[in-house]
Parts: C-alpha cells; sequence; structure tokens
C-alpha cells in the first residue's frame, strides 16, 4: 500500500473515532458563551436610553363643565347649532408643491348658511393622519357650524407624492391657505373673520399656517400634537404599548425605531414645531380623556407658554369626558359613533364670541381633569449609525433568506424530476454527512417558527394600539402580546445553544480528517477543499446550501439582538 493511501486510511479511522460526551461539552460550552456573548453585545449597543418620568401627571381644571360663555350686554347675536338650513357645493383648486413643481387638483366641498344675513365667518377643516377626501371628511361637524352661521371649507388633503413619513408640511400650509384666501374672497364672508380647524396631524402644519399668515383669525385645534412627530409619536406609542399589555421588552423596538434617522428618506420626523407665532392668534384646545395619543398635560403647558411668549392671552383649553382621539364617544372604527356632548356647541359659542369681541366670562381651562400616564421623550434623536446598521442586517438577512428559500426550492424540483424519470432517483441532492443535515433542518424550523411567533405578537401589539387610538377598550388578557417575548428570547437561547453544538461537531470531523491540529495536513484540507473527503456534505450543492442557511438563521439572531430580545 503507497504512503498516500495509508495516510487517507489513517485519517477516515481518526474521522470514525469521535469524541466523548466530556470532550463535547467542554468544547460546546465555550462556543455558546462566545455566540451569547456576541449577540448580547448587539442587544446592548444598540439599546436607546429612554426617560419616562415623571409618569401619571395630571392637571386640574377650572371648571367640572365644559360650557363656554361671554359677557353680552349688547345682545350680540349669536345663533346655535341648527339655525340655519345648509346649502353645499363643490369646486377644484389647483395647489403646487413648491419643492417638486408637482400640482394637485384639490377638491372642496362648501357648505354655506341658507338666508343669513351679512358676511359670515369662514373656517376651513384640515385633516389628520391619513387620506381624507373633501367628500368623507368632517361631515358632521362642518355641517353644524353651517347650521349655526359659519361657510366652512373641507378640502382634500394635500398629499402630491409624499407618504406617511414625508408629508411637506410646509407646502401644506400653504395648499391650506389657498382655501383660506378663496373663502375671504366670497361676498357671503367676513374676509377678516376666517379661521382654521386643526385635527391631530394638521396642527403641525397650522403652526406654519399662522405664522405665515398674520390674518387668520382664530383657530381650534383639536387633540394638537404639539412636539416634533419623533417625540409625539414615540410617545403615544410607547405610551399605548403599555396599556394594551404587551410586554415590557416590545418598548424595546419603540426605543429603537424612534431613534432611526430617515433624514435621507425625506423623512418630517425631526421638522421644526417649536413655533411660538404659531399661537399667536385666539386658540381653543380640546382633548378627550380617552385619547391615547397626545401629551395633554405637558401639551397645555407648551401650548399657553408658546401662546404667552407670542403675546396671546386668549387660549382657551376643554378636556371633554369620554372623548377618544377625534373627540369621538365610543370606537371610531365603527360608523356613526357621535361626538362628546356639547363638544360643537362649546365650539361654535367660543368662535362667534371670539370674533364678536366678547369678554370671555367662562373658565379658560375647565371639563374633567387632564392625565398624562408618561412624559414627551424630548431626547429621541436620530441616530445614523444605528439606522445603518439596522437597516444593513435586516437586508443582508432577508436576502440569505431568499437564496435559503431558493436553493431549497431548486432541490425539491431536482429530486422531484428525477423521481418522475425514474432515473437516478436515489441520488441525494443535498449528501449531508454526519447528521448535520437534521442538525440544520431542525435549527433553521426553529428559528423560522421563533420568527413567527415574533412577527405574530407584534401584529398583535400593533392591532391592539390601534384599536385602542380609535376608542376602543384593551383585552382584559394580553395574551400573546405578554408571553410572546420571554418565549422567544428562551428559544433563541437554545437555538445558540444549538448552533454551539453544531459547530463542536464540526471541530470534531475536521479533528478526526486531520484539519484541526497543528500542523493540519495539507492532504487533508485538499481532500476536504475539493470534495473528495468532504466534511459536511459529499454534493458541493449541500455544502453550500448549507452554509447560506447557516448565515441566514444566525443572521435572523441578529436580527432578534437588533431588537433587543437578549437584554435579560
Amino acid at each position: 500500500m503507497s504512503s498516500t493511501s495509508a495516510d487517507k486510511t489513517t485519517e477516515r479511522e481518526q474521522g470514525n473515532t469521535g469524541w466523548g460526551l466530556g470532550k463535547r461539552v467542554l468544547v460546546t460550552v465555550p462556543i455558546f458563551i462566545i455566540l451569547l456573548g456576541l449577540l448580547v453585545t448587539v442587544s446592548s449597543l444598540t439599546s436607546v436610553p429612554w426617560a419616562i418620568e415623571p409618569t401619571g401627571q395630571s392637571m386640574e381644571t377650572l371648571a367640572p363643565g365644559t360650557a363656554v360663555s361671554f359677557d353680552n350686554p349688547q345682545g350680540v347675536a349669536m345663533p346655535a347649532k341648527g339655525t340655519y338650513r345648509v346649502a353645499s357645493r363643490h369646486l377644484n383648486i389647483d395647489i403646487r408643491r413648491a419643492e417638486t413643481g408637482e400640482v394637485q387638483h384639490m377638491r372642496v366641498l362648501v357648505r354655506e348658511p341658507v338666508g343669513a344675513p351679512g358676511s359670515r365667518p369662514g373656517m376651513v377643516f384640515m385633516h389628520g393622519a391619513g387620506r381624507g377626501m373633501s367628500d368623507n371628511s368632517f361631515g358632521d361637524v362642518a355641517t353644524d357650524f353651517a347650521s349655526a352661521g359659519f361657510v366652512t371649507a373641507v378640502p382634500d388633503k394635500p398629499l402630491w407624492s409624499t407618504g406617511t413619513i414625508t408629508r411637506d408640511y410646509p407646502a401644506s400650509a400653504v395648499a391650506y391657505d389657498k382655501v383660506v384666501s378663496y373663502l375671504r374672497g366670497l361676498p357671503s364672508v367676513d374676509s377678516g373673520k376666517v379661521g382654521i380647524y386643526a385635527t391631530s396631524e394638521s396642527t403641525w402644519i397650522a403652526q406654519y399656517m399662522v405664522q405665515n399668515d398674520r390674518h387668520i383669525a382664530f383657530q381650534i385645534l383639536l387633540s394638537p400634537m404639539v412636539y416634533a412627530p419623533r417625540q409625539s409619536l414615540g410617545f403615544f406609542v410607547a405610551q399605548d404599548f403599555s396599556l394594551v399589555g404587551a410586554h415590557d421588552g416590545y418598548q424595546s423596538i419603540v426605543r429603537r425605531l424612534f431613534h432611526a434617522d430617515l433624514g435621507k428618506f425625506g423623512s418630517n420626523f425631526d421638522i421644526d414645531v417649536d413655533l411660538p407665532r404659531g399661537y399667536a392668534i385666539p386658540t381653543m384646545v380640546a382633548y378627550g380623556s380617552k385619547d391615547v395619543m397626545t401629551a395633554q398635560v405637558e401639551g397645555t403647558a407648551h401650548i399657553l407658554d408658546s401662546a404667552h411668549r407670542a403675546g396671546n392671552r386668549n387660549v382657551t383649553v376643554r378636556s371633554y369626558s369620554v372623548g377618544n382621539h377625534v373627540l369621538r364617544l365610543g370606537d371610531e372604527a365603527e360608523e356613526g359613533t357621535p361626538l362628546a356632548d356639547d363638544y360643537v356647541n362649546d365650539m361654535t359659542t367660543w368662535t362667534e364670541g371670539t370674533l364678536a369681541g366678547l369678554r370671555q366670562t367662562s373658565e379658560p381651562v375647565a371639563g374633567a381633569t387632564i392625565h398624562q400616564s408618561i412624559a414627551v421623550p424630548t431626547e429621541l434623536h436620530g441616530d445614523r449609525t444605528l439606522t445603518v446598521y439596522g437597516f444593513a442586517i435586516h437586508i443582508a438577512t432577508a436576502a440569505l433568506l431568499l437564496v435559503s428559500l431558493l436553493m431549497a426550492l431548486a432541490a425539491l424540483v431536482l429530486k422531484a424530476v428525477r423521481l418522475l424519470r425514474r432515473r437516478n432517483g436515489k441520488a441525494k441532492v443535498f449528501g449531508f454527512l454526519h447528521g448535520f443535515g437534521g442538525e440544520l433542518l431542525v435549527i433553521a424550523v426553529t428559528t423560522l417558527a421563533t420568527l413567527v411567533l415574533f412577527a405574530s405578537g407584534l401584529g398583535q401589539v400593533i392591532m391592539a394600539v390601534v384599536r385602542l387610538g380609535w376608542g376602543g377598550a384593551p383585552d382584559e388578557d394580553p395574551g400573546m402580546m405578554h408571553w410572546s417575548w420571554p418565549v422567544v428570547q428562551l428559544v433563541s437561547t437554545l437555538v445558540v445553544w444549538a448552533w454551539s453544538r453544531v459547530l463542536a461537531r464540526l471541530a470534531e470531523v475536521a479533528q478526526g480528517r486531520g484539519i484541526a491540529q497543528l500542523p493540519p495536513s495539507r492532504a487533508a484540507i485538499r481532500d476536504v477543499v475539493s470534495g473528495r473527503e468532504p466534511v459536511l456534505a459529499s454534493r458541493r450543492f449541500g455544502r453550500v446550501y448549507f452554509w447560506v442557511t447557516a448565515a441566514a438563521m444566525f443572521g435572523v439572531l441578529l436580527v432578534f439582538a437588533f431588537w433587543g430580545f437578549f437584554v435579560y
């Protein structure tokens, strides 16, 4: 027998002589510690501090009732809701976005009181989040105001090609102001008494309008967001995750998400909305006690402070019991939910008395006690490094998962073709050796099942937050929202242990082949690389598939680490 043949025979015999249990454990444990330490380090480096103190803030109102009253010795007419019949008509206004030159054909629904004497006050309604249209927004409120003698205009929301996080607020302010200018030009409207009605997202836009157009007469702000989008949205998502009963671990997702630096994508997260001039005119603020989206205590204080800095003392705040984010009673997801009691009457009375120059005799801050569960996270900012890393690891993992799936499908098709042709039907596609195929399957199935569990738990949290935002009540039993996080943590740790066993097994087989020794056998390395004496699989396709799938599964673990699952 030649020396080369003898060497190969010796190597095969060494490969068949496996380690004992004790040695396997001694090798597996350090590998496990290293892998787990890496993932814990990633979770720690991507963690984001977040101050939620003080918690449980409240602001006592000066009167329990929300009614607005004025001293009216001259008996100035103040028609109530339902005084006039209402006529409506449509028109189109072209609005241009200066940054891009895009033009949107904005449809406007105008409602007018029939038979109302003299020049009437006007009001332009501004949309909250979503894609509001003139015909399906503010129908009851705009009609009620028109029936009280106002000429109201509900336009389509200025959208152009913007998305949810790329809304152009300064351009939207210009667009809405074109509708204000249209109302001012109507013979039936008093041009000095045209104001705006802004809700939720559009309260950011309102500040730009009031700053740019010094002739806007008043503003009604329904559930104003007040702070910059990053802080306002971070506040309400963090608060609502807690209210719906989600596990505290899901808060780490909120922290990382709202530290994303999306400036390169045209995000408006950090647009400047600290514009004191935006509160320089008579302002009416309305909140609902069931509104879980706005920071009402700090928001009220900020509005009052900004108005005072702008020289305006005419700010009235009303808090309505049971009202949600849009001052509706009940779940807004259901059709026909009514507005909070007396809300429209209070708004019309305040607007008419203010425009008439009367002295308000009711308290400026009244209604239900104003509450806020956590502090606004004003320290939030975009983190470029965190964003780039998170984006890269998610894209890379998704790409590897896709390649692994395509390779698995290709193997399935190849196997099926062989079986159909009844030729080489038993030929192995992967040719895994030493049980690596079975271990890879178990790890892949477990990792993907854990990923599905995570996605399901997060999806349930999001749906619960949406229901809560529209006025629904959280479930008594949070279910998956609460237990899915620790389960994913546990299973992910077990997967790390499984990978440690696989790597130890690779070391065991490699040592048996003469590779994991000093100095390594050149012949053994040459045989492994060429495929004559493989370690993982007898077929090159199987070896490539193993490492692609292994990288994809470990990528999933890195994704889990990014979102904080390895912070115990």
